[in-house]
């Protein structure tokens, strides 16, 4: 038993220099949270309720804002507690979900680009074979590999994290994430099986990324031939680009930040570089796709029609 951990408690020290305006942190980062849940569960609501939008591309959608959300209850939930409360610390077990939590929300979103790449990739470049390769079996298995990818991987990566020795329990970020456990391990503790996964879960998400750029490069190939092609290309993969060239620089940014970034950056900069890929598309890409994709939006808009032709007269108008 050796080399099991005593440490129970983390320390996060990301607030520390937060005290005077956490009421105000507080406020904003519940609107924010709230603007998430309203916007991803709209999403997700208008695709299951409408027959229309039962289609491979859309109930991908779903799948991308239902990750959106699981990824920033593991987050946010947390950082409202610790504004709210005067010591910012978390158990060892729940600094483990966490950091498994954030890991598997970020590769996640990674694995779903991906498939709504190949989904699109058949779409444009095979329409004629489009219902006959996307269907509902394969669309099931394309949701089951973007998800119990992410879980599969770093579930192990939690399990090895699990054996280490701790010798620290200062955490300088907002939350816990697998990498900063590690290098809290004692110096004699060896983590050549984290090293181990670490690099085969960089080469998964590269092979994720060679493929998407094919895909894409076949999409603009094709897109050049066809008018109409380039017109369906504007209106569905636009959107996918625009989320993925985001999620991908905020998650470059952290990751270079935590490997390689300087101590000396002020604390309020460090926080914003650690949760950009929590801030930014999860209201971002529900906004896009609801604005870019013309079924979603119609539906929206009739939503707000049938809103406004059924409410109840003003007392001016009488």
């Amino acid at each position: 038993m050796d080399n099991v951990s005593v440490v129970r408690i983390f320390i996060l020290s990301g607030l520390n220099e937060t005290y005077n305006y956490r009421v105000t942190l507080l406020t904003f980062t519940s609107l924010y949270y709230c603007v998430i849940l309203f916007f991803n569960i709209s999403i997700i609501i208008i695709i299951i309720l409408d027959q229309n939008l039962h289609e491979p591309m859309y109930v991908l959608l779903c799948s991308f804002c239902f990750n959106g959300l699981y990824g920033t209850t593991g987050f946010y939930p947390k950082l409202l507690f610790d504004l709210f409360s005067s010591s910012q610390q978390i158990s060892y077990e729940g600094c483990l979900l966490q950091g498994f939590v954030m890991y598997s929300f970020a590769c996640g979103e990674l694995s779903i680009l991906a498939v709504m790449a190949y989904d699109r990739y058949v779409a444009i470049c095979r329409p004629l074979h489009y219902l006959s390769v996307m269907t509902k079996r394969k669309l099931a298995q394309l949701i089951c590999f973007s998800w119990l990818t992410p879980f599969s991987i770093f579930s192990i990566n939690v399990l090895l994290t699990s054996r280490l020795k701790l010798c620290g329990t200062k955490i300088e970020r907002l939350f816990c994430v697998n990498w900063v456990i590690v290098k809290l391990t004692c110096y004699d503790t060896d983590t050549f099986s984290n090293n181990m996964v670490a690099y085969f879960t960089m080469f998964i998400y590269f092979c994720h990324g060679l493929f998407t750029i094919w895909t894409y490069m076949h999409m603009i190939r094709t897109c050049v031939r066809s008018k109409e092609e380039r017109v369906k290309f504007m209106q569905t993969c636009v959107p996918h680009l625009v989320s993925l060239v985001t999620f991908i620089f905020a998650m470059l940014f952290d990751l270079m930040y935590m490997r390689f970034g300087s101590t000396d950056l002020p604390q309020s900069l460090q926080n914003f570089i650690a949760i950009e890929f929590l801030l930014i598309p999860p209201v971002m890409n529900p906004l896009i796709y609801g604005f870019k994709l013309t079924k979603i939006r119609n539906r929206i808009l009739s939503l707000v029609c049938f809103e406004r032709e059924f409410a109840p007269p003003s007392k001016f108008n009488l």
